[in-house]
């Protein structure tokens, strides 16, 4: 038996990517999937195109989950399709690479909306879902929220989204201990550099390759090592975990060198 069959997921920023290794890896688990980012349903084609070929059913909610009411419609038509939801994966969130000195506002602030504001509409919505669910006899729900490496390192250029993950990680730690009496659980994942068109798109082929071979396990995290981390903490295989801070970096926080080693 698979570990999450019969369970619905939402998993936010999920046309491709990150998001995309976390929809699939957890429809190969059986999950049926309820999936949005901000992108286009042409742009979602392969993501819900892997979720059916394992068997699963998938529909697709473009909106930005930057926006409440918008989010809110996901979850009233979420509803009205699959009838409840058992697992959220808040993953969606955007970098906009600029120094401190030179950042433009609305550039800081569109990230700061998107990866935690949205984090927080999507985290809480679906809390309020699945206290509702408990109170109806239900088993408790599973809540895990994306955060990234670049919560705890001074990242250069970076720091609106550092700022952003550092509130997402602190959000998941809060939720743990406030909705663990309606046995939900609620960890957050911290992926380290990982391989996909997002980072793709800010650096060359050759500085990756650079960038791998510091990694200790020698190679970019993949989305489907996120996905399957995922999974786990979806699954009846850590009910009793909540409040972590799981981090799939293949090594890379402590292969850091010190700056007097040769």
């Amino acid at each position: 038996m698979k570990r999450l069959e019969g369970k619905v997921a939402l998993v936010t920023g999920a046309a491709r990517g990150m998001g995309q290794g976390i929809a699939v890896s957890l429809a190969a688990e059986g999950a049926d999937l309820a999936l949005n980012d901000i992108a286009g349903l042409e742009d979602a084609q392969d993501t819900l195109a892997a979720i059916q070929r394992l068997g699963q059913q998938a529909a697709y909610w473009q909106a930005d989950v930057g926006d409440r009411e918008a989010l809110s419609g996901i979850f009233t038509g979420l509803l009205e399709r699959f009838g409840r939801l058992d697992i959220c994966v808040a993953n969606a969130g955007i970098s906009i690479p600029e120094p401190v000195v030179d950042a433009n506002w609305e550039n800081v602030f569109r990230t700061i909306q998107v990866t935690q504001f949205g984090a927080f509409h999507t985290c809480q919505m679906a809390a309020q879902q699945m206290v509702r669910q408990t109170h109806q006899g239900q088993p408790g729900g599973r809540i895990i929220l994306i955060s990234s490496v670049h919560e705890e390192l001074a990242v250069r250029n970076s720091a609106a989204y550092n700022m952003a993950k550092a509130a997402v990680t602190q959000l998941g730690r809060t939720l743990a201990v406030e909705l663990a009496q309606y046995q939900i659980t609620v960890n957050v994942v911290h992926p380290g550099l990982t391989e996909t068109p997002g980072t793709r798109s800010f650096t060359s082929d050759e500085r990756l390759e650079i960038a791998a071979s510091r990694i200790p396990l020698g190679r970019l995290g993949k989305a489907e090592d996120i996905g399957k981390a995922v999974a786990f903490l979806a699954s009846a295989d850590a009910d009793y975990i909540t409040g972590i801070d799981l981090r799939v970096d293949g090594g890379f926080k402590w292969g850091l060198r010190f700056p007097l080693d040769d």
